[in-house]
């Protein structure tokens, strides 16, 4: 189910690998609408690592909410689930090759903060970050001005023909083009 209001968005949805892109895809399109387009990478990837964390760890379902909210200049995105447990951020260990435990690690990457806490009403918790939210620059509205500056043309120099067989005099050739010698 999909439900959003001018300034928040929440969709409820089973957290499987065939459901992380839809939800990446409306995730971006939601900030599209809202004219967050710089931010569309930084969210679709925090919404992808908390969601992926639900799939490999929650129990006893795979059952959650993201919500989005646009509220005093803040993009809040929130994955909840029923599992009380709180997800622990892992601290790389030097030259780890490891391919997995490095999703919160990427959300504090491209978040200002994020955090977990219980949920208030009920078992599970609330996994969040949050993004500076500035509108991407508006498309100009109407003709837009180009500033020119006049061009000055060169100054255009007399073209002279000369008959090969004459010869090459300054009376010559100031009578070809029609000027009187002073």
């Amino acid at each position: 189910m999909i439900s959003h209001s001018r300034r928040h968005c929440v969709v409820e949805l089973q957290a499987l690998p065939c459901r992380i892109g839809q939800i990446r895809r409306i995730v971006s399109a939601q900030l599209r609408h809202w004219q967050l387009d710089p931010l569309i990478d930084r969210a679709a990837l925090g919404v992808t690592e908390l969601l992926s964390n639900v799939h490999r760890h929650a129990q006893p379902d795979k059952t959650c909410t993201v919500e989005i909210e646009l509220r005093l200049g803040r993009l809040t995105v929130s994955v909840i689930d029923s599992d009380p447990r709180l997800p622990v951020l892992r601290v790389p260990q030097g030259d780890s090759l490891e391919t997995s435990g490095r999703g919160l690690a990427l959300v504090e990457a491209v978040s200002e903060a994020w955090g977990a806490r219980h949920q208030a009403d009920g078992p599970g918790k609330v996994v969040w970050f949050s993004l500076t939210a500035a509108p991407a620059p508006a498309a100009p509205q109407g003709p837009v001005r180009i500033g020119s500056k006049p061009v000055r043309e060169p100054a255009r120099s007399a073209l002279v023909a000369v008959d090969p067989g004459a010869v090459a005099t300054g009376l010559s050739v100031a009578a070809s083009v029609g000027v009187r010698p002073g």
